[in-house]
Protein backbone atom coordinates (compact mmCIF):
# COMPACT_ATOMS: atom_id res chain seq x y z
CA UNK A 1 0.00 0.00 0.00
CA UNK A 2 2.38 2.31 0.73
CA UNK A 3 4.68 1.58 -1.95
CA UNK A 4 1.59 2.03 -4.74
CA UNK A 5 0.90 5.74 -2.79
CA UNK A 6 4.61 6.75 -3.29
CA UNK A 7 3.94 5.64 -6.80
CA UNK A 8 0.91 7.39 -7.39
CA UNK A 9 3.09 10.81 -5.54
CA UNK A 10 6.00 10.64 -7.34
CA UNK A 11 3.66 10.50 -10.91
CA UNK A 12 1.98 13.50 -9.82
CA UNK A 13 5.37 14.95 -8.66
CA UNK A 14 6.50 14.48 -12.34
CA UNK A 15 3.76 15.59 -14.33
CA UNK A 16 2.48 18.53 -13.69
CA UNK A 17 -0.76 18.79 -15.72
CA UNK A 18 -2.31 15.39 -13.92
CA UNK A 19 -1.45 16.89 -10.67
CA UNK A 20 -3.52 20.09 -12.21
CA UNK A 21 -6.45 18.14 -13.33
CA UNK A 22 -6.34 16.24 -10.10
CA UNK A 23 -6.61 18.87 -7.64
CA UNK A 24 -9.01 20.74 -9.46
CA UNK A 25 -11.29 17.84 -9.83
CA UNK A 26 -11.08 17.36 -6.76
CA UNK A 27 -11.89 20.56 -5.44
CA UNK A 28 -14.63 20.49 -7.94
CA UNK A 29 -16.01 17.09 -6.56
CA UNK A 30 -15.99 18.03 -2.66
CA UNK A 31 -17.16 22.05 -3.16
CA UNK A 32 -19.74 21.04 -6.04
CA UNK A 33 -21.51 17.73 -4.52
CA UNK A 34 -23.25 19.17 -1.38
CA UNK A 35 -24.81 21.83 -3.92
CA UNK A 36 -26.32 18.89 -5.90
CA UNK A 37 -27.68 17.36 -2.84
CA UNK A 38 -29.04 20.17 -1.48
CA UNK A 39 -30.84 21.22 -4.46
CA UNK A 40 -32.13 17.85 -5.93
CA UNK A 41 -33.36 17.75 -2.37
CA UNK A 42 -35.23 20.53 -2.67
CA UNK A 43 -36.80 20.28 -5.77
CA UNK A 44 -34.65 22.48 -7.85
CA UNK A 45 -34.12 19.53 -10.54
CA UNK A 46 -32.53 21.68 -13.57
CA UNK A 47 -29.80 22.96 -11.29
CA UNK A 48 -29.19 19.80 -9.59
CA UNK A 49 -28.75 17.92 -12.54
CA UNK A 50 -26.16 19.87 -14.01
CA UNK A 51 -24.22 19.89 -10.66
CA UNK A 52 -24.58 15.72 -10.70
CA UNK A 53 -23.25 15.85 -14.21
CA UNK A 54 -20.36 17.74 -13.37
CA UNK A 55 -19.31 15.88 -10.63
CA UNK A 56 -19.30 12.66 -12.55
CA UNK A 57 -18.03 14.49 -15.49
CA UNK A 58 -14.91 15.39 -13.36
CA UNK A 59 -14.61 12.36 -11.73
CA UNK A 60 -15.03 10.32 -15.77
CA UNK A 61 -12.03 12.79 -16.65
CA UNK A 62 -9.74 12.54 -13.60
CA UNK A 63 -9.51 8.63 -14.34
CA UNK A 64 -9.63 8.60 -17.72
CA UNK A 65 -6.67 10.93 -17.23
CA UNK A 66 -5.01 8.90 -14.86
CA UNK A 67 -5.92 5.65 -17.27
CA UNK A 68 -4.46 7.13 -20.44
CA UNK A 69 -1.65 9.68 -19.42
CA UNK A 70 -3.73 12.01 -21.82
CA UNK A 71 -4.23 15.36 -19.72
CA UNK A 72 -5.06 17.46 -22.86
CA UNK A 73 -8.70 15.84 -23.93
CA UNK A 74 -9.85 15.86 -20.69
CA UNK A 75 -9.08 19.19 -19.90
CA UNK A 76 -10.53 20.49 -22.68
CA UNK A 77 -13.82 18.05 -21.63
CA UNK A 78 -13.88 19.52 -18.49
CA UNK A 79 -13.59 23.38 -19.62
CA UNK A 80 -16.43 22.27 -21.78
CA UNK A 81 -18.45 20.74 -19.33
CA UNK A 82 -17.88 23.48 -16.36
CA UNK A 83 -18.51 26.24 -18.76
CA UNK A 84 -21.73 24.99 -19.72
CA UNK A 85 -22.95 23.91 -16.15
CA UNK A 86 -22.44 27.43 -14.61
CA UNK A 87 -23.99 29.06 -17.97
CA UNK A 88 -27.04 26.63 -16.83
CA UNK A 89 -26.54 27.54 -13.35
CA UNK A 90 -26.35 31.41 -13.68
CA UNK A 91 -29.47 31.77 -15.84
CA UNK A 92 -31.58 29.75 -13.50
CA UNK A 93 -30.43 31.19 -10.51
CA UNK A 94 -30.00 34.68 -11.76
CA UNK A 95 -27.77 36.72 -9.44
CA UNK A 96 -27.32 34.29 -6.80
CA UNK A 97 -25.43 31.43 -9.90
CA UNK A 98 -23.25 34.46 -11.09
CA UNK A 99 -20.75 33.66 -8.37
CA UNK A 100 -19.73 30.62 -10.32
CA UNK A 101 -18.61 32.72 -13.00
CA UNK A 102 -15.54 33.42 -11.35
CA UNK A 103 -14.27 29.98 -10.06
CA UNK A 104 -15.22 28.62 -13.64
CA UNK A 105 -12.70 31.56 -15.09
CA UNK A 106 -9.56 30.57 -12.84
CA UNK A 107 -10.44 26.93 -13.78
CA UNK A 108 -10.38 27.30 -17.34
CA UNK A 109 -7.08 28.79 -17.42
CA UNK A 110 -6.20 25.82 -15.42
CA UNK A 111 -7.08 23.19 -17.57
CA UNK A 112 -6.63 24.22 -21.38
CA UNK A 113 -4.72 26.73 -23.37
CA UNK A 114 -4.85 30.06 -22.18
CA UNK A 115 -6.08 30.97 -25.71
CA UNK A 116 -8.76 28.42 -24.90
CA UNK A 117 -9.64 29.35 -21.75
CA UNK A 118 -10.13 33.01 -23.16
CA UNK A 119 -12.42 31.84 -25.86
CA UNK A 120 -14.67 29.97 -23.00
CA UNK A 121 -14.74 32.40 -20.79
CA UNK A 122 -15.89 34.72 -24.13
CA UNK A 123 -18.66 32.59 -25.11
CA UNK A 124 -20.03 32.03 -21.38
CA UNK A 125 -20.01 35.89 -20.94
CA UNK A 126 -21.99 36.50 -24.87
CA UNK A 127 -24.36 34.01 -23.45
CA UNK A 128 -25.12 35.34 -20.49
CA UNK A 129 -25.67 38.78 -21.47
CA UNK A 130 -27.51 37.43 -25.07
CA UNK A 131 -30.19 35.70 -22.43
CA UNK A 132 -30.13 38.30 -20.18
CA UNK A 133 -31.13 40.84 -23.25
CA UNK A 134 -33.57 38.28 -24.55
CA UNK A 135 -35.37 37.64 -21.14
CA UNK A 136 -35.18 40.73 -19.18
CA UNK A 137 -34.48 40.32 -15.45
CA UNK A 138 -34.01 36.67 -15.50
CA UNK A 139 -30.40 36.92 -14.64
CA UNK A 140 -29.01 40.39 -13.94
CA UNK A 141 -31.33 43.07 -11.95
CA UNK A 142 -30.26 46.12 -13.78
CA UNK A 143 -27.66 46.77 -16.87
CA UNK A 144 -25.18 48.84 -14.66
CA UNK A 145 -25.03 44.99 -12.66
CA UNK A 146 -25.06 43.41 -16.12
CA UNK A 147 -21.57 46.18 -17.29
CA UNK A 148 -20.27 45.43 -13.93
CA UNK A 149 -20.38 41.89 -13.82
CA UNK A 150 -18.99 42.34 -17.55
CA UNK A 151 -16.08 44.31 -16.59
CA UNK A 152 -14.95 42.15 -13.53
CA UNK A 153 -14.96 39.12 -15.36
CA UNK A 154 -12.83 40.59 -18.34
CA UNK A 155 -10.51 41.93 -15.66
CA UNK A 156 -10.20 38.59 -14.10
CA UNK A 157 -9.91 37.05 -17.44
CA UNK A 158 -7.11 39.28 -18.78
CA UNK A 159 -5.12 38.84 -15.73
CA UNK A 160 -5.52 35.09 -15.50
CA UNK A 161 -4.69 34.77 -18.99
CA UNK A 162 -1.52 36.65 -18.56
CA UNK A 163 -0.51 34.49 -15.58
CA UNK A 164 -1.41 31.64 -17.38
CA UNK A 165 0.48 32.65 -20.50
CA UNK A 166 3.47 33.34 -18.76
CA UNK A 167 3.11 30.49 -16.34
CA UNK A 168 3.10 27.37 -19.28
CA UNK A 169 5.68 29.73 -21.33
CA UNK A 170 8.20 29.57 -17.90
CA UNK A 171 7.09 25.89 -18.02
CA UNK A 172 8.00 24.84 -21.11
CA UNK A 173 10.88 26.34 -21.03
CA UNK A 174 12.21 24.79 -18.20
CA UNK A 175 11.11 21.34 -19.55
CA UNK A 176 13.04 22.42 -22.82
CA UNK A 177 16.56 23.31 -20.20
CA UNK A 178 15.77 19.82 -18.36
CA UNK A 179 16.06 17.83 -21.21
CA UNK A 180 18.91 19.68 -24.02
CA UNK A 181 22.68 19.61 -23.87
CA UNK A 182 23.23 23.34 -22.77
CA UNK A 183 26.25 23.96 -24.81
CA UNK A 184 25.38 22.39 -28.50
CA UNK A 185 21.53 22.06 -28.29
CA UNK A 186 21.45 18.23 -28.79
CA UNK A 187 19.45 16.48 -26.45
CA UNK A 188 21.14 15.15 -22.89
CA UNK A 189 21.31 12.00 -21.73
CA UNK A 190 18.12 11.94 -19.49
CA UNK A 191 16.12 12.42 -22.84
CA UNK A 192 18.22 10.00 -24.04
CA UNK A 193 17.38 7.01 -22.02
CA UNK A 194 13.61 8.10 -22.05
CA UNK A 195 13.84 8.16 -26.02
CA UNK A 196 15.55 4.42 -26.18
CA UNK A 197 12.69 3.35 -23.92
CA UNK A 198 9.82 4.28 -26.07
CA UNK A 199 11.43 3.19 -29.13
CA UNK A 200 11.96 0.29 -27.49
CA UNK A 201 8.08 0.13 -26.84
CA UNK A 202 7.20 0.79 -30.08
CA UNK A 203 9.29 -1.81 -31.14
CA UNK A 204 7.27 -4.95 -29.31
CA UNK A 205 3.75 -3.11 -30.34
CA UNK A 206 4.29 -2.53 -33.49
CA UNK A 207 7.24 -4.02 -34.65
CA UNK A 208 8.68 -0.66 -35.49
CA UNK A 209 12.41 -0.50 -36.83
CA UNK A 210 15.02 1.52 -34.78
CA UNK A 211 18.74 1.91 -35.34
CA UNK A 212 21.27 3.81 -33.50
CA UNK A 213 24.92 5.13 -34.04
CA UNK A 214 27.11 6.14 -30.64
CA UNK A 215 29.23 8.83 -32.19
CA UNK A 216 32.70 9.55 -30.81
CA UNK A 217 34.65 12.57 -32.01
CA UNK A 218 38.91 10.89 -32.57
CA UNK A 219 41.47 12.67 -30.33
CA UNK A 220 39.21 15.41 -29.14
CA UNK A 221 41.27 15.79 -26.00
CA UNK A 222 44.09 16.85 -28.12
CA UNK A 223 42.08 20.09 -29.58
CA UNK A 224 41.06 20.77 -26.12
CA UNK A 225 44.83 20.63 -24.94
CA UNK A 226 46.50 22.14 -27.56
CA UNK A 227 43.86 25.04 -28.37
CA UNK A 228 41.86 25.02 -25.54
CA UNK A 229 38.70 24.18 -24.36
CA UNK A 230 36.65 27.05 -25.63
CA UNK A 231 37.76 26.09 -29.12
CA UNK A 232 37.23 22.59 -28.55
CA UNK A 233 33.04 23.75 -27.40
CA UNK A 234 33.13 25.69 -31.18
CA UNK A 235 34.22 21.93 -32.34
CA UNK A 236 31.32 20.29 -30.47
CA UNK A 237 28.77 23.00 -31.57
CA UNK A 238 30.02 23.18 -34.95
CA UNK A 239 29.81 19.12 -34.77
CA UNK A 240 26.24 19.07 -33.79
CA UNK A 241 25.13 21.17 -36.66
CA UNK A 242 26.95 19.01 -39.04
CA UNK A 243 24.89 16.30 -37.83
CA UNK A 244 21.45 17.95 -37.43
CA UNK A 245 21.95 19.22 -41.48
CA UNK A 246 23.08 15.41 -42.41
CA UNK A 247 20.39 13.46 -41.04
CA UNK A 248 16.43 13.62 -41.26
CA UNK A 249 13.76 15.33 -39.27
CA UNK A 250 12.80 12.05 -37.16
CA UNK A 251 16.13 11.31 -36.39
CA UNK A 252 17.38 12.41 -32.50
CA UNK A 253 20.61 13.59 -31.63
CA UNK A 254 21.85 12.99 -28.41
CA UNK A 255 25.10 14.12 -25.61
CA UNK A 256 25.61 11.67 -23.40
CA UNK A 257 29.04 12.17 -22.67
CA UNK A 258 32.14 14.72 -23.65
CA UNK A 259 32.75 14.21 -27.31
CA UNK A 260 30.60 11.13 -27.34
CA UNK A 261 26.77 11.71 -29.24
CA UNK A 262 24.34 8.79 -29.56
CA UNK A 263 21.82 9.15 -32.83
CA UNK A 264 18.51 7.30 -32.88
CA UNK A 265 17.02 6.43 -36.20
CA UNK A 266 13.44 5.64 -36.69
CA UNK A 267 12.24 3.18 -39.32
CA UNK A 268 16.13 2.20 -40.22
CA UNK A 269 17.51 -1.05 -40.88
CA UNK A 270 20.47 -2.68 -41.29
CA UNK A 271 21.43 -1.47 -44.74
CA UNK A 272 20.14 2.13 -43.80
CA UNK A 273 22.42 2.32 -40.95
CA UNK A 274 25.15 1.54 -42.66
CA UNK A 275 24.19 4.03 -45.33
CA UNK A 276 23.71 6.63 -42.70
CA UNK A 277 27.10 5.65 -40.92
CA UNK A 278 29.00 6.04 -43.74
CA UNK A 279 27.50 9.79 -44.90
CA UNK A 280 28.11 11.40 -41.62
CA UNK A 281 31.95 10.21 -41.64
CA UNK A 282 32.19 11.53 -45.12
CA UNK A 283 30.37 14.28 -44.34
CA UNK A 284 32.14 14.97 -41.21
CA UNK A 285 35.79 14.37 -42.49
CA UNK A 286 35.24 16.89 -45.58
CA UNK A 287 33.42 19.14 -43.33
CA UNK A 288 34.28 19.63 -40.01
CA UNK A 289 37.56 21.74 -38.97
CA UNK A 290 39.42 23.06 -35.93
CA UNK A 291 42.21 24.88 -35.65
CA UNK A 292 44.56 21.88 -36.11
CA UNK A 293 43.39 20.52 -39.12
CA UNK A 294 40.57 18.00 -39.78
CA UNK A 295 38.34 16.15 -37.56
CA UNK A 296 37.15 12.76 -37.73
CA UNK A 297 35.07 10.75 -36.15
CA UNK A 298 34.58 6.47 -35.16
CA UNK A 299 30.97 4.68 -35.13
CA UNK A 300 29.50 2.29 -33.27
CA UNK A 301 25.56 1.10 -34.79
CA UNK A 302 23.20 -1.52 -33.87
CA UNK A 303 20.08 -2.58 -34.88
CA UNK A 304 17.34 -2.81 -31.95
CA UNK A 305 16.08 -6.38 -32.69
CA UNK A 306 12.99 -8.24 -31.04
CA UNK A 307 12.70 -8.89 -27.15
CA UNK A 308 16.11 -7.11 -26.66
CA UNK A 309 16.33 -4.42 -23.70
CA UNK A 310 17.00 -0.86 -24.69
CA UNK A 311 20.25 -0.99 -22.66
CA UNK A 312 21.73 -4.36 -24.55
CA UNK A 313 21.04 -2.11 -27.51
CA UNK A 314 23.13 0.70 -26.53
CA UNK A 315 25.75 -1.69 -25.17
CA UNK A 316 26.12 -3.82 -28.39
CA UNK A 317 26.47 -0.49 -30.03
CA UNK A 318 28.92 1.01 -27.72
CA UNK A 319 31.32 -2.07 -28.08
CA UNK A 320 31.13 -1.62 -32.04
CA UNK A 321 32.64 2.05 -31.31
CA UNK A 322 35.39 0.82 -29.18
CA UNK A 323 36.25 -1.86 -31.56
CA UNK A 324 36.13 0.79 -34.46
CA UNK A 325 38.71 3.08 -32.38
CA UNK A 326 40.64 0.26 -31.64
CA UNK A 327 41.26 -0.55 -35.52
CA UNK A 328 42.46 2.90 -36.12
CA UNK A 329 39.46 5.38 -35.85
CA UNK A 330 38.00 7.24 -38.65
CA UNK A 331 35.31 4.68 -39.28
CA UNK A 332 32.46 2.89 -38.73
CA UNK A 333 31.68 -0.89 -36.78
CA UNK A 334 27.91 -1.94 -37.55
CA UNK A 335 26.85 -4.90 -35.32
CA UNK A 336 25.15 -7.38 -37.59
CA UNK A 337 22.89 -9.39 -34.82
CA UNK A 338 22.59 -9.78 -31.16
CA UNK A 339 24.64 -11.61 -28.81
CA UNK A 340 27.09 -12.03 -31.21
CA UNK A 341 30.00 -8.84 -30.96
CA UNK A 342 32.09 -10.86 -33.03
CA UNK A 343 29.69 -10.59 -36.26
CA UNK A 344 30.62 -7.12 -37.65
CA UNK A 345 30.55 -4.97 -40.20
CA UNK A 346 33.36 -2.49 -40.78
CA UNK A 347 33.26 0.34 -43.06
CA UNK A 348 35.76 3.34 -43.58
Amino acid sequence: MATQTARLLKRLRNDFQLSIITLMGLFGIIGISPYAVYRLLHGNYLVGIADTVIVLSTLFAVLYAWATRDTVKPGIYLAGVFSLGATLIAINLGVNGLFWIYPLILFNFFMVTPGKALLATSVVLVSLVTYALLVPGSVFESHYQMISFLVTCMMASVLSFIFAFRTRNQRDRLQLLAIHDPLTGARNRRAMNEELKIAMASHRRHSDSYGLLVIDLDHFKQINDRFGHHVGDQVLVAFVELIKRCSRKEDRLFRFGGEEFLLLLPNTGLEGLHTAAQNLLRSVQQELESPGGGVTVSIGGAILHSGEHWESWLQRADECLYRAKSEGRNRAVIADAPGHPDKLAANR
